[in-house]
């Protein structure tokens, strides 16, 4: 049997594919459980500056797999709580790499496949790619992964996609601010790996601390306490090794040590 997640490592870029392309990548504990351990290793190896999340065969994910919320749906209160938080611990740690992750989405993402996109700090999408969360078709709702998703599209959007359970375009995910890019399918790979390229280009240390910086600000009033806090996380940047190392690459004109 093939694994349900494959990782290809090639420095300083990692893909990780989700493996399920006859269940169209759909979620089940297996799924979560491989995904959530690929996410722990990569996220300590040094080498890898850059992950891209995509999805083998017809589409990135279609959500949940039939047969585990039909297990689910026998679960008590107590299992469904664990199962959910096994799906949620997934997303949190994606939405917290310590290092950018694109995603690359095609066919289908429904359900927690938006998730996972939302999840994801750069998103390149298909032409033909579709979006929906379904979730409220089933008598659900999308719990676990709202926090992920209303970030990204907001709550207007959230009332509209939330409840209405329809199905939209990659253009129109690009336009409430879930998608990117959108390419020809034939493109994806090669926009998302450009990209990819050129982050690794950065500080992986300053990458690691813009992404903290951007969830630290974003919605905050602009008082006193975060004009002193931006100051002094600038401070201690520019007094490291790598700060020091970069502004010195710079001002001699060459390229950084860690490229």
């Amino acid at each position: 049997m093939n694994p349900v997640i494959e990782i290809d490592v090639a420095p300083p870029l990692a893909t990780v594919w989700l493996n399920r392309p006859d269940k169209h990548n759909a979620f089940d504990e297996t799924l979560i459980a491989a995904l959530s351990d690929a996410l722990a290793g990569l996220a300590a190896r040094d080498e890898v500056r850059v992950l891209m999340l995509a999805g083998r065969g017809p589409s990135f994910c279609a959500g949940g797999d039939l047969n585990w919320m039909k297990k689910s749906a026998a679960y008590g209160e107590a299992e469904n709580l664990a199962d959910a938080r096994a799906l949620a611990a997934l997303m949190q740690a994606l939405h917290d790499f310590p290092k950018p992750v694109i995603g690359l989405v095609h066919g289908a993402a429904y359900g927690g496949g938006v998730g996972l996109a939302a999840c994801c700090d750069v998103v390149v999408a298909s032409e033909t790619a579709r979006f929906c969360l379904s979730e409220v078709k089933l008598g659900l709702i999308p719990s676990v992964i709202a926090p992920y998703v209303i970030e990204k599209i907001g709550a207007s959007a959230a009332r509209r996609y939330f409840l209405g359970a329809e199905a939209f375009s990659a253009v129109t995910a690009r336009g409430i601010g879930l998608v990117h890019e959108v390419v020809d399918e034939l493109e994806v790979a090669t926009t998302a790996t450009r990209l990819a390229e050129l982050f690794a280009r950065n500080g992986p240390q300053a990458m690691r601390a813009a992404k903290t910086l951007i969830r630290d600000v974003a919605g905050r009033p602009i008082d006193d306490a975060l004009v002193e806090d931006t100051a002094q996380r600038i401070a201690r940047i520019r007094v490291g090794a790598e700060g020091q190392e970069g502004l010195a690459a710079f001002l001699e004109k060459r390229a950084p040590r860690w490229r």
